[in-house]
């Protein structure tokens, strides 16, 4: 297998189950050292059982989990051995700043992004925003209800039923007795994990709502019962973690979702234009407007 075992773990014609996308999700959060341990020790961080991780390295096209296990070796021997790692290893480390310090390596994280989840995770979470029946409703922590806001405002440009929670206080907990089986619930939530973001969510999974998880990849609590979880790299040079992998993760899942679903969206967002240029709404995009069809920004003025 010529094939880099990073390649085809997040190769979009992956056909996963959801167990198995559990177990892609264990090793990409921490490659290649998360595959390192017994199958059995994979199993548990997953949460799944050990056939599951058999049947996983058997349609990867590997004769057991130690012939899985012989190839991670050998590419990241071959690694350790490269003249690249080596130019790099000799590269001056020292930057102007803070400031430049801090954007690479945030630009370093959203490479990072490129791989932190298998690409069958997009298909299945646009699936999830797109085509729920029921109310999405977004939820998130000090920082990240911010990231819950612009999904919200992106979502309620291409369906109905999109509520943002905005700030958890006490009451916002009723909305639970309103939602079931027919609903989803999409949470963002890095550490420090929140105790009341993690409760409200708990609660309405018992409820049979589902959970899209966006979080970091320590994996916030709730990634236990989320039935999707889009993981992102969230360290950075800096006291504060960065939210950029984040948004630019969150951004990828809108532009998957209209790649996918466009056509459809095409009409509620013409009735939406009527709507707003009606009560002049925004000023216009100075570049005569973006193409037909496709929103320019999902900030205030658009939302």
């Amino acid at each position: 297998m010529d094939v880099r075992l990073l390649d085809v773990l997040t190769k979009s014609g992956l056909a996963l189950t959801p167990s198995e996308a559990k177990i892609v999700q264990v090793l990409l959060t921490d490659y290649p050292f998360s595959g390192f341990g017994t199958a059995t020790s994979l199993a548990r961080k997953a949460g799944v059982s050990d056939p599951t991780v058999t049947r996983l390295v058997a349609k990867l096209g590997f004769g057991g989990f130690q012939d899985f296990q012989s190839k991670l070796l050998a590419e990241v021997e071959a690694h350790l051995h490269s003249p690249l790692l080596m130019m790099d290893a000799k590269r001056p480390g020292a930057v102007e700043s803070a400031a430049q310090g801090y954007l690479e390596s945030v630009t370093r994280n959203l490479e990072r992004t490129r791989t932190a989840v298998p690409l069958q995770n997009y298909d299945r979470a646009v699936g999830m925003l797109w085509e729920t029946k029921g109310r999405v409703v977004l939820l998130g922590g000090r920082f990240s209800r911010s990231l819950a806001a612009m999904l919200a405002g992106y979502l309620i440009q291409f369906r109905s039923g999109v509520h943002d929670l905005g700030t958890l206080a006490p009451e916002k907990f009723d909305i639970l007795v309103d939602l079931g089986k027919r609903d989803l619930l999409v949470v963002f939530d890095y550490r420090r994990y929140q105790s009341d973001v993690v409760s409200f969510a708990s609660q309405a999974a018992k409820r049979g709502v589902r959970i899209l998880l966006f979080t970091d990849v320590w994996l916030s609590p709730i990634a236990a019962f989320a039935a999707v979880t889009m993981v992102v790299p969230v360290e950075a040079d800096s006291p504060y973690d960065t939210m950029a992998p984040a948004v630019a993760q969150m951004e990828a899942v809108v532009a998957h979702g209209i790649s996918r679903y466009g056509d459809l969206d095409r009409t509620r967002i013409e009735m939406l234009e009527r709507i707003r240029s009606a009560n002049a709404v925004t000023l216009g995009d100075p570049s005569d407007g973006p193409t037909a069809g496709a929103p320019a920004s999902p900030g205030d003025d658009q939302a």
